[in-house]
């Protein structure tokens, strides 16, 4: 306590430039202050305020610590009001990336929440398949699905998505219910590209491996390869966020279930930053809410 006194007082006296008014402010004695800082400078040993009888003025060290104690102030501030009723309210501008697909059904309808409930805040989604330059496209959160690899970025986890083998029940019909990975050189597999390959865990020892597949279908889109499942042309390899709605009314039937490979992290990321706004941390917190919960997967 007497540290943070201490602070608050050089704060006080180097943005009022007296003893006497932050005294005033504070309802105590110039004395008072003026021992607090004389303790913060033993204890920092370093003069960081020059005081005369007509003047006051902060020394090079001064400055630099006073725009670290105005943070460390304004953060706590900041946490109190946060969590006491009637806190702080988020402003300003957030700028938000997600990849395309994903934004339009899992990122778009989360926004129009957090601004209902956040209705001084101007929000800029910005929906794409490309990875961003969140720095130099000043974008203060990305949601970003899979593992990181850009040690310059804060990541936060939200939650984690499964990917599935899926066909419409009519192929299935058709063409038969494939048991193991090795059925799948008997199908039609709608894939991005031969190139790529589908992974899945084997379910005694756990162990991952990448199958090559083929088919008479190939797309770099994969709502067109969603489509064409749908259209019963072939069984696609998809995520649980973009035919969750269609497996729970039975448009299209996961297979391979035993085999599904192991989840991917859903993570938000951020610039490094000492101090993260409030919107953004508000912001992390809602997809978080609803991203770690099975339920909102289920519902979707």
């Amino acid at each position: 306590m007497d540290r943070l006194k201490q602070i608050e007082a050089f704060a006080s006296v180097a943005t009022r430039g007296s003893l006497s008014a932050a005294a005033r402010l504070e309802g105590v004695t110039p004395a008072i202050i003026g021992r607090r800082i004389d303790a913060l400078e033993a204890r920092l040993g370093v003069r960081l305020l020059l005081r005369t009888t007509r003047k006051l003025t902060l020394t090079f060290e001064g400055q630099a610590f006073l725009e670290d104690c105005q943070k460390l102030l304004n953060d706590l501030a900041n946490a109190e009001a946060a969590v006491s009723l009637g806190g702080l309210k988020a402003s300003g501008y957030l700028k938000v990336s997600a990849p395309a697909g994903f934004g339009r059904q899992h990122v778009a309808p989360l926004v129009g929440d957090f601004m209902k409930d956040n209705p001084e805040v101007r929000v800029n989604l910005n929906l794409s398949d490309r990875l961003v330059d969140l720095i130099n496209e000043n974008i203060d959160c990305a949601i970003r699905i899979g593992e990181m690899t850009d040690s310059s970025l804060v990541s936060v986890r939200l939650g984690e998505m499964r990917r599935m083998v899926v066909a419409s029940p009519a192929y299935l019909v058709e063409h038969g219910v494939p048991r193991a990975p090795e059925d799948l050189a008997k199908h039609n597999c709608l894939s991005l590209g031969q190139q790529r390959g589908w992974v899945f865990r084997h379910p005694d020892s756990g162990e991952s491996d990448t199958i090559k597949v083929s088919g008479n279908f190939e797309c770099n889109d994969g709502a067109v390869l969603h489509e064409w499942a749908l259209s019963g042309r072939g069984l696609a390899w998809r995520s649980l966020w973009e035919v969750g709605h269609d497996l729970r009314e039975g448009r299209l039937t996961s297979v391979l279930d035993a085999w599904q490979a192991p989840p991917m992290g859903i993570y938000a990321v951020f610039p490094q930053r000492r101090h993260l706004p409030l919107r953004v941390r508000l912001f992390i917190d809602l997809l978080k809410e609803h991203y770690g919960r099975a339920s909102y997967w289920e519902l979707r």
